[in-house]
């Protein structure tokens, strides 16, 4: 692995065992609460916090491993080819726009709803991640375990897209940050552009 997909694994790990350790207090000060409310009389909960824009996505579900697990694998499978072709820190810029975007996505999102769930997980980074990919590697192959047939990567990020954008929508999963990931690709798709991306895409054949 290249060394910033690794520290951010190794970061996003020891966060989820701090995490689990102190559980309540971690998620009320780090945990992304939308704009507007307030400490709670009725739990540790502090409201939303600047800091919280970038701190969330180090968090996952406590109840849910396979949150942090799944999160953790599309870092570690997609993260290490694009920092090796675009370096370190403009995939350190990549990653954390997308999760700052994402962020902002979800709080217009939950303003509009109504919701004071917060939001946790760095869904929103490795979105940015697998748009960046599927820019940087149009051609390369994929195998998904669901359905079990190669495509192209450029048709997987669209297709994911499209399938993230419907059950937005549709509020299917309601449990998921569907615009959250679709801010993260966004993220990813302006830093994208912003560095010339063409010039570090690879050949057909790479």
């Amino acid at each position: 692995m290249k060394p910033v997909v690794l520290n951010l694994i190794i970061a996003n790990v020891v966060a989820y065992f701090i995490e689990l350790k102190f559980l309540l207090p971690v998620i009320a000060n780090f945990a992304l609460w939308p704009i507007g409310s307030f400490p709670s009389t009725e739990g540790p909960t502090v409201g939303f916090q600047p800091w919280q824009i970038i701190t969330y996505a180090f968090l996952h579900d406590p109840e849910q491993y396979a949150h942090i697990l799944l999160n953790m694998y599309g870092l570690y499978m997609f993260g290490s080819d694009i920092e090796g072709r675009i370096g370190s820190m403009r995939f350190l810029l990549l990653y954390f726009v997308s999760v700052v975007v994402a962020a902002v996505a979800q709080l217009i999102t939950v303003s509009m709803s109504g919701s004071i769930v917060p939001t946790m997980g760095a869904s929103g980074g490795v979105f940015g991640v697998l748009l960046a990919f599927g820019m940087l590697f149009p051609q390369r192959k994929l195998m998904l375990i669901f359905p079990p047939i190669p495509m192209k990567a450029w048709f997987m990020v669209t297709a994911y897209a499209v399938v993230e954008l419907a059950n937005g929508v549709f509020r299917s999963n309601s449990g998921v940050a569907h615009f959250a990931h679709l801010g993260g690709a966004l993220g990813g798709l302006i830093v994208m552009l912003a560095i010339g991306y063409k010039k570090f895409r690879a050949s057909r054949y790479d």
